[in-house]
């Protein structure tokens, strides 16, 4: 398996870079994953990367983005915090991920049975992790299906909340980068909300939070121009 160059970066669109991913997460499911040399994956990008994909998950230890998605060295920007949310160093990052070293498409992936949206459904407040927690805390309030047991005793309520969290979160990013909301409405990058199930490896993609404007319109939009 090669690894990505500027030349083969810059032939992926946003919708090949999410097939890439879907397709790289059955092969994790399948155990089928690619046989990469990454001491030469080492060696290849040594002097430069040319990730195509930056995905924005949770810090859970069993979310490695490069395992789930069966990718080698320099394939995709990797940004983890506990619950998946946004602040400025974040958007910061993606913005430099896309808008200066190429990415084609931002994944915002949360997972299921996950402690830092267990920990907002219980209130915990605990040094530096509160400020963190008061974040996740608005999809809490957004879960309004539950009406008993709105803890982290009730499975349902999680994964509801943790669901919220991650549609809230790719529309933050929408909302407070003008410099990607401006690349995604050019075609130039996809956006898209993912889960990740810790149960069975696989990862659903939620198609209704994609955003990927169609190569068609694209090249439509720059012939008016």
């Amino acid at each position: 398996m090669r690894t990505h160059n500027k030349e083969s970066q810059s032939t992926i669109t946003p919708q090949i870079a999410l097939d890439i991913l879907k397709d790289g997460n059955k092969r994790f499911v399948s155990n089928l994953k690619f046989n990469r040399n990454l001491l030469q994956q080492v060696n290849d990008t040594r002097d430069g990367q040319w990730p195509f994909a930056v995905v924005l998950s949770c810090i859970d230890s069993r979310t490695s983005v490069e395992l789930i998605f069966d990718q080698g060295l320099g394939d995709v920007f990797s940004v983890r915090i506990a619950g998946n949310i946004v602040n400025e160093d974040i958007l910061g990052s993606m913005e430099f991920a896309c808008k200066v070293a190429g990415s084609k498409l931002i994944v915002v992936l949360g997972h299921s049975k996950c402690g830092a949206v267990k920990g907002a459904c219980d209130h915990v407040e605990m040094g530096n992790l509160t400020a963190l927690l008061s974040k996740i805390r608005p999809a809490v309030d957004d879960e309004t299906v539950t009406k008993v047991e709105r803890n982290s005793k009730n499975g349902e309520f999680v994964e509801n909340v943790a669901t919220i969290n991650v549609r809230r979160t790719v529309n933050a990013v929408l909302e407070r980068s003008h410099i990607l909301h401006e690349m995604i409405e050019n075609g130039e990058i996809g956006i898209c909300g993912a889960m990740y199930n810790v149960e069975s490896g696989v990862v659903d993609f939620y198609e209704d939070t994609v955003s990927i404007k169609s190569e068609k319109l694209v090249a439509n939009n720059e012939t008016l121009v």
